[in-house]
């Protein structure tokens, strides 16, 4: 990943060094202790990148794998 930018709410567009871009709601992600911060959407716009993935201050992260395939999956904006 090369790029993430907040959308709204809890989405942010990703983009890969493959050329993929894609909009993606986190929302279904969002569960367990370690992601109940990031419901708070200030929380989630702390957002960064690290280690070619969407990271948080409290360590929470999605699989690099998982975000592009959702890309890819995701309709065009």
């Amino acid at each position: 990943m090369i790029g993430a930018e907040y959308v709204d709410g809890h989405r942010l567009r990703l983009t890969f060094d493959d050329g993929t871009v894609g909009t993606i709601d986190f929302r279904p992600w969002l569960a367990g202790p370690v992601f109940e911060p990031l419901k708070n959407p200030a929380y989630f716009r702390q957002f960064f990148l690290d280690g070619g993935t969407v990271a948080w201050p409290n360590g929470a992260d999605v699989a690099p794998e998982t975000l592009h395939e959702t890309a890819k999956a995701a309709p065009p904006a």
